[in-house]
């Protein structure tokens, strides 16, 4: 075998293909004031029962229909919705934004037929 064979690297390119799914549904309970305005979203709320909700999926354009989703199931504010990075942001009372990113889950799971992830809490 020839020495320098042996000595060689091998490198891997890895790429990620958009697939059909959401890989990040959570709901952060009781945030301080200064996660929302980090994230420019409103901060004329009570934070004593507010959570922020989170997702990210792809296609990107996805969002839409997730916000879209999320605003008709609870009594939530749209806080951000990117259609080119997939990102969606709500916020709201604990249960209002829970309902609202389970519907959503629900719907792109079941109609739409993409992978989610299950939703997280803390």
């Amino acid at each position: 075998m020839d020495k320098n064979y042996e000595s060689e690297q091998v490198r891997i390119v890895q790429e990620m293909v958009a697939g059909r799914e959401i890989t990040l549904a959570h709901v952060i309970g009781g945030p301080r004031p200064i996660v929302y305005q980090k994230l420019g979203l409103n901060p004329n709320i009570d934070y004593s029962t507010s959570a922020i909700g989170i997702m990210n999926m792809t296609p990107p354009e996805s969002a839409a229909i997730a916000s879209d989703i999320a605003i008709k199931a609870g009594s939530v504010y749209l806080g951000f919705a990117d259609r080119f990075s997939g990102t969606l942001i709500i916020t709201g009372e604990i249960a209002e934004v829970e309902a609202a990113l389970t519907e959503v889950l629900t719907y792109f799971r079941d109609t739409l037929h993409y992978v989610t992830c299950p939703l997280t809490k803390r």
